[in-house]
């Protein structure tokens, strides 16, 4: 393909309360074995988008780690390959990313020592599964300038907590909002955009000359009316897990069978780093509904509309309940567990009780870790 990827991972996100506190969102994980990241890396991979850049900044060692190899998206190569950049302190430069425009700026050597002559920008908090090529033969039918990957929402969701866009018949933007107060359309950006690549260098250095950090409201929103801005429309699965509740949410659609269907039993697929594990075992007392048990875990009592992630052990007579276990939690005998997130490495005593009655219930208990 001819346009290289960035991936913007170097958030944090006050949303996401204690499960942000030790992990950056775009690493965190989903759908019982993946990480966030690995939607936008695999798209890109499928795609054929050979060289790609990952931006990362808070809590980055989690994420650093698992970018470590990257083959298993199959960026192993001697041209291209997978590039993670974190914030430089030099004589030119002390700050650390003020804004995802200045995280490009910082970086500006990666995309100008390039060739291809498109960029494909996306965010790396971002579930879903698309195909560049696609957008980028929408962007040049257009002759656009800067083309926005869309979506309409249902009436039901707040549109206002992302980007509000407002198209003509030609779907040219003609207004966008970041996050309004109230919001005018029920049209979002989705965070992934194409650009050519020399008039991305040129409005990054505009910006940044300027003291201006933030692609969204910097660029996109500023240069609505000179530039050919337009909006592709997308009506596959898309999720932002900007929030606690998004993130639930998220992982409890993958409960849903053509939401499965749809990520892992369709070409082309979703990619991540494989953990060595053993398959789940399921002792003679395991009772499991509808919910998706991943490799390690060991499981003892009951399990209804759950996301069990992996290496976790539940013991006898437990009851889980539409609820999320990160990975390598030990949960005692007689433990009952609904509408929680259960943090990583947590142990859960015997006989504890946890739930969440006025919505979800994070739980974060003692680290000390147990030898099955």
């Amino acid at each position: 393909m001819r346009a290289i990827g960035i991936i913007l991972a170097g958030g944090g996100s006050n949303r996401m309360r204690e499960l942000a506190m030790k992990r950056a969102v775009c690493a965190m994980p989903i759908a019982g074995f993946y990480r966030s990241v690995d939607f936008a890396l695999s798209s890109m991979s499928n795609s054929h988008i050979s060289t790609v850049a990952v931006f990362t900044q808070y809590h980055a060692g989690s994420l650093n780690e698992h970018l470590s190899s990257s083959k298993w998206w199959d960026f192993g190569r001697k041209q291209g390959g997978l590039f993670t950049f974190t914030p430089a302190i030099t004589a030119e430069n002390g700050f650390w990313y003020r804004g995802t425009a200045d995280a490009i700026a910082q970086n500006l050597k990666f995309l100008k020592d390039c060739h291809e002559p498109y960029v494909v920008i996306t965010s790396g908090d971002l579930v879903y599964k698309m195909d560049f090529n696609r957008v980028l033969a929408y962007h040049e039918s257009k002759g656009a300038d800067i083309t926005v990957v869309c979506k309409d929402v249902p009436e039901t969701v707040d549109a206002g907590r992302f980007g509000s866009i407002r198209m003509n018949e030609d779907m040219r933007i003609e207004e966008f909002e970041e996050k309004p107060l109230v919001a005018r359309s029920n049209t979002i950006s989705c965070g992934i955009y194409v650009i050519r690549r020399r008039l991305l260098i040129e409005l990054i250095e505009m910006s940044e000359a300027e003291g201006r950090y933030d692609f969204v409201r910097d660029i996109l929103i500023r240069y609505r009316g000179t530039k050919r801005i337009y909006g592709y429309k997308t009506e596959d699965y898309w999720s932002n897990i900007a929030s606690v509740d998004d993130y639930f949410a998220t992982n409890m659609d993958f409960l849903k069978p053509e939401i499965r269907k749809y990520f892992f039993g369709t070409h082309p697929y979703i990619y991540t780093k494989v953990e060595d594990q053993p398959p789940a075992k399921y002792n003679s007392m395991a009772r499991v509904a509808n919910s998706l048990i991943s490799s390690g875990c060991i499981v003892n009592g009951t399990v209804e509309d759950s996301v069990i992630f992996t290496g976790t052990f539940i013991g006898n007579n437990c009851y889980i309940k539409n609820s999320i276990l990160l990975n390598d939690i030990y949960v005692g005998d007689n433990t009952y567990i609904e509408n929680c997130i259960v943090e990583s490495h947590s142990t859960l005593q015997t006989n504890s009780y946890y739930k969440g009655d006025d919505g979800v219930r994070i739980v974060v208990e003692n680290t000390e870790r147990f030898v099955l």
